[in-house]
């Protein structure tokens, strides 16, 4: 294949699903890379083109914050897919130039609303859409439907009593008293937080407050917490409610963390938007670090044919990974080759309007070759 790829966002994620497309051979696209800050697009292309291992064109044009210019109107115009890597907030705008140009488009965000947002927009688009295609939303959902099938093929039953889904972008060491450093977006952070998780107790899809729920969780041996937050369980509740009586998405911290936030979150003006007092606080004492790791867990459990207690689970501790000349970080591998994946997946299977993780096929996706260069290939 060798379509024309549209990135927009050149941070940390835009640049590192740039440099994983010109690294791997599963495609030969055309590249355009566009962002705001013209000093963050041209470091990022010095950093694309010092790591990237096969001669591609890869370019880099301005993107304004609201409209368009005729090179972006130009850029957008040629696009095959369009890969989103901008602040959710931006994802309808992103989504409705897709649509305006017959282009296929996926995003990261695990904004609700925006989210919604575009799935009305989208639902009859001659293009697919493909949302929350990171982590978390993202590959743990995929890896959730991916442990359901196998139950259903191992035990014979296809109605489970629970699904846990857990990632935790974390850093190697966290010191007190917030037993946590910046790995990833720092309001991405503060938004899950604040807004309310959707899960799925007793078949019945409900809201619950994110920060709450707090359990200890023994990982490969080592003790983490979860806890409720939003956004990370995609579409599954709608998709699995009627199958699976209790189903939820936790974040993972390291323990402490949880109690910290909470306790910080009661010192808070209440003038302020919530989620941007607590991103401004927490900004403020809680340093960013570049040696990280993204921890995942993914759990389905339910009664074999005979009436025994059966589980099936899955742990990841993915560390920085080498991708042609340069390192990234874990956050950066493991969500920009999961864009990656969906860019390949659209331009195979050209689907039309809204794609959401239940529809995928979960093999496929997982041993496609953009996420199995980085989460390795999943066996049953």
């Amino acid at each position: 294949m060798n379509p024309t790829i549209v990135i927009c966002g050149a941070g940390g994620i835009g640049r590192a699903a740039a440099l994983i497309l010109a690294c791997n051979s599963a495609m030969k696209p055309t590249i355009y890379i566009g962002d705001i800050n013209e000093r963050s697009l041209r470091e990022s292309m010095n950093w694309i083109i010092e790591g990237k291992t096969r001669d591609l064109s890869i370019k880099s044009f301005l993107m304004p914050l609201e409209h368009s210019n005729e090179e972006m109107d130009t850029v957008f115009s040629e696009a095959d897919v369009i890969l989103d890597c901008l602040p959710g907030s931006q994802a309808p705008r992103i989504a409705k130039l897709a649509t305006d140009n017959n282009a296929h488009y996926a995003n990261l965000t695990e904004y609700v609303k925006e989210t919604d947002d575009i799935i009305k927009l989208a639902e009859n688009a001659e293009q697919g859409f493909l949302l929350q295609t990171g982590i978390a939303p993202g590959y743990v959902n995929v890896l959730g439907c991916a442990l359901y099938n196998e139950f259903k093929e191992c035990y014979g039953n296809d109605k489970l009593e629970r699904m846990k889904m857990r990632v935790g972008a974390l850093s190697q060491s966290a010191n007190a008293p917030s037993y946590y450093a910046y790995t990833w977006s720092p309001i991405g952070v503060a938004t899950e937080y604040v807004k309310d998780a959707i899960v799925v107790i007793d078949h019945q899809k409900k809201l619950i407050p994110s920060l709450t729920g707090v359990e200890r969780i023994i990982i490969n041996g080592e003790t983490f917490e979860d806890s409720y937050t939003s956004g990370g369980a995609a579409n599954l509740p709608n998709a699995l409610a009627t199958k699976v009586r209790n189903l939820d998405y936790k974040t993972l911290r390291f323990p402490g963390h949880y109690d910290w936030v909470k306790e910080s979150l009661g010192k808070l003006s209440d003038s302020k938007d919530k989620s941007l007092a607590l991103d401004e606080f927490m900004r403020a004492n809680i340093p960013s670090v570049e040696n990280d790791r993204i921890v995942m867990y993914s759990y389905v459990s339910g009664y074999d044919r005979d009436g025994v207690l059966r589980a099936i689970d899955r742990a990841y501790d993915i560390p920085p990974t080498v991708i042609g000349n340069q390192t990234l970080r874990a956050i950066q591998a493991t969500t920009a080759s999961a864009l990656c994946e969906a860019a390949y997946y659209l331009l195979k299977n050209k689907p039309k309007g809204v794609v959401v993780q239940s529809d995928l096929d979960p093999i496929d996706f997982l041993n496609g070759p953009y996420v199995s260069g980085v989460y390795g290939k999943f066996t049953k």
